[in-house]
């Protein structure tokens, strides 16, 4: 079942990725977000520029239509973490971490 597409009075920010699809995420959930992860809630222009030009993204082990984008961000990684549906994407969440999950590298792709 296709997802509602939000008005643009409730959409916060879409961006393309390197993979061929954009991500999207509404004003509602970006607050969610800020709420269960209080140390991404001033970095929206680090996640949008993730999303744009990733360091490294890889697929989920547990579904495949899960990606993950990171970019370094001392002494961590900032994560975020996409859900590709109908062609599109939207952010499931974002947080950082000190290691970047096992899955299949998609980018940069593997020489």
């Amino acid at each position: 079942m296709a997802r509602a597409q939000p008005s643009p009075e409730e959409l916060l920010f879409t961006e393309p990725t390197p993979l061929g699809f954009s991500v999207r995420t509404t004003r509602r959930y970006w607050e969610l977000l800020c709420r269960k992860h209080p140390e991404i809630s001033d970095k929206r222009a680090e996640i949008r520029r993730c999303l744009r030009e990733p360091e490294e993204v890889r697929r989920s082990r547990q579904d495949p239509q899960v990606y993950l984008f990171y970019r370094s961000h001392p002494p961590y990684h900032l994560t975020v973490v996409v859900r590709k549906l109908d062609g599109k994407g939207f952010i499931i969440t974002s947080y950082l971490t000190d290691r970047i999950k096992e899955g299949e590298r998609l980018w940069p792709a593997s020489a």
